[in-house]
């Protein structure tokens, strides 16, 4: 199974978009899995259900951050490296998607009852986010490889 698709799966049981992209790096990068998924659960819903940035991007952010982020606070090379990863990524998936906010990429504001039940009713959940958590996972994997 590849690692996109082990991305999806995850979402398919009930990981938001952050932990499924997250959780798809963190062994490889030196994370535990269960805390992947902890410290990605407030990123789901555009970070918290707010409809802010897409979860999936969220998780793509911090698994850069964890594949090329600074280890202490003197490496200031190795954060402005990572904010380098983070903007090409976020130029990469909004070229792609057009956006990179979740009331933008879903066209429904699940920080709103109204938005919530737009999303539920249209299956925007498995129908958007496994091809939005899809793209992230292959970014990062390209834009890791390069």
């Amino acid at each position: 199974m590849s690692r996109a698709e082990a991305a999806m799966a995850l979402h398919q049981r009930g990981a938001n978009c952050s932990q499924s992209v997250l959780a798809a790096f963190a062994q490889e990068l030196g994370l535990d899995g269960e805390i992947a998924m902890r410290v990605a659960t407030g990123f789901g819903g555009g970070m918290g259900r707010l409809a802010g940035t897409c979860g999936a991007v969220t998780g793509a952010f911090m698994s850069l951050g964890l594949a090329r982020g600074m280890r202490q606070p003197e490496e200031a090379q190795a954060k402005e490296a990572a904010y380098a990863l983070v903007r090409e990524f976020a130029r990469r998936f909004a070229e792609m998607h057009g956006a990179l906010a979740c009331k933008d990429l879903l066209g429904a504001d699940i920080g709103t009852p109204e938005g919530m039940r737009r999303a539920k009713e249209g299956n925007l959940f498995a129908t958007q986010c496994a091809g939005y958590i899809r793209d992230a996972v292959g970014i990062v994997e390209e834009m890791l490889t390069s």
